[in-house]
């Protein structure tokens, strides 16, 4: 179970005033992912992956304490970076990042899943803990920068780096059980309605363009609407 901590100013983690409220004071990315892996770089998350190359080994395949590199996509104009602290098989990782799910907000051993077509991490989908369910947007990734020695480092929040809270944490090993969709390999041209039967109530309409929505998520209708689907649908069209 995903344990998020709400304090007085986590109240607008509902959100719609919550990016003007924490600004340019939030906790970034990069800062955090520099700590926690111990790879040296400074600059923007999408500089990250050409840096590395003089300085750091790099790959497509998941490593514990590795620097996964986003590609700057729709909204992520700056690209994003997160670290590996556990590899679950070779299409799932849990990973800790900042400045993802929320403005300034740190999750710690959240799910990555690699959508590939080529099972190359080149397409990941990651672990959104305001709705406790994988993400509906298909992000762009660079790969794996390895740092010279494979540790996790704590992190101590410092005001210096931005206002920060610890969002969400995942019990590590809730993951151990359950295996990637069959479906997550086809590709489905368009969206597709299915009749979900949630604990017993009357079937309700779901979207099945996201494999990860359905086997993932809670299946009570009041957890995840029809409508709100519809919208992840339509803002991840919007932004490809």
């Amino acid at each position: 179970m995903v344990r998020q901590f709400r304090w007085a100013a986590v109240c607008l983690l509902s959100g719609l005033s919550a990016a003007p409220l924490w600004g340019a004071s939030a906790l970034q990315c990069v800062p955090y992912a520099r700590i926690v892996s111990g790879v040296e770089i400074r600059g923007d998350a999408l500089t990250w992956w050409d840096q590395a190359a003089a300085q750091y080994k790099r790959g497509p395949k998941p490593k514990k304490g590795a620097v996964l590199a986003f590609r700057p996509a729709g909204p992520m104009t700056l690209g994003h970076v997160a670290v590996v602290s556990r590899v679950l098989d070779d299409r799932r990782v849990l990973i800790r990042h900042a400045n993802w799910s929320v403005p300034g907000a740190i999750e710690e051993d959240v799910l990555a899943i690699d959508v590939s077509d080529a099972g190359d991490w080149s397409q990941v989908r990651v672990w959104h803990s305001p709705t406790g369910q994988m993400g509906a947007r298909t992000n762009p990734t660079f790969g794996f920068i390895y740092p010279a020695k494979a540790k996790l480092h704590d992190f101590t929040p410092d005001p210096a780096l931005g206002s920060s809270v610890r969002f969400a944490r995942v019990d590590r090993h809730q993951w151990d059980e359950v295996q990637v969709p069959a479906a997550m390999t086809t590709r489905r041209a368009a969206p597709q309605m299915a009749q979900v039967k949630a604990n017993g109530r009357k079937p309700t309409p779901r979207l099945e363009a996201d494999p990860f929505i359905v086997e993932y998520a809670d299946s009570a209708p009041s957890q995840r609407t029809l409508s709100a689907i519809i919208a992840d649908v339509k803002r991840e069209t919007m932004l490809n």
